[in-house]
């Protein structure tokens, strides 16, 4: 087992925290603090697994309340939301799609974000490859979208949901 910064392709806009790391039948994987297992490292898991660090480092966000790879039916069809952080009271406060650093954010990685959180009406969403974010929060009564320069403290979200 190691803890080191992993290095990729990509400088991530992101700081960067240590995680454990170590090779299983030369693959190698990392250890999610999360789910409290090793997972196989590719460059979307190393993207969700610094900006979960991050929401839990600069946001407040209790780590307790992050759910990683979170089921969600989609008109029958099970599918994984990347990272779901939950208010206090277990209701869905922010959904994070997390892409590799070479996967542009596109339309199509909105929609897929927004194809989830029609089922999980959390009123904070973000999409990241590591080098670009965008944050928004949605007024479902009004059915409005605010695009924000940065995600609020999990405390300021939750007072605002």
């Amino acid at each position: 087992m190691n803890v080191e910064r992993i290095p990729l392709d990509a400088e991530l806009n992101l700081p960067i925290y240590e995680v454990r790391t170590t090779d299983r039948g030369g693959k190698r994987m990392v250890y999610d603090v999360f789910r409290a297992k090793y997972v196989r490292l590719t460059p979307e898991e190393h993207v969700r697994q610094q900006f979960v660090h991050y929401l839990v480092d600069a946001h407040g966000v209790p780590s307790g309340l992050v759910s990683i790879e979170q089921r969600v039916d989609i008109q029958g069809q099970p599918q994984r939301a990347d990272v779901v952080v939950h208010d206090r009271r277990a209701r869905p406060l922010l959904l994070v799609e997390c892409k590799a650093p070479g996967q542009s954010i596109r339309q199509s990685v909105f929609d897929q974000a927004s194809r989830y959180n029609l089922a999980l009406g959390a009123p904070f969403l973000a999409v990241t490859n590591g080098i670009e974010h965008y944050a928004c929060r949605i007024d479902r009564s009004s059915a409005r979208i605010d695009f924000l320069d940065d995600l609020p403290d999990f405390d300021d979200m939750c007072r605002s949901a």
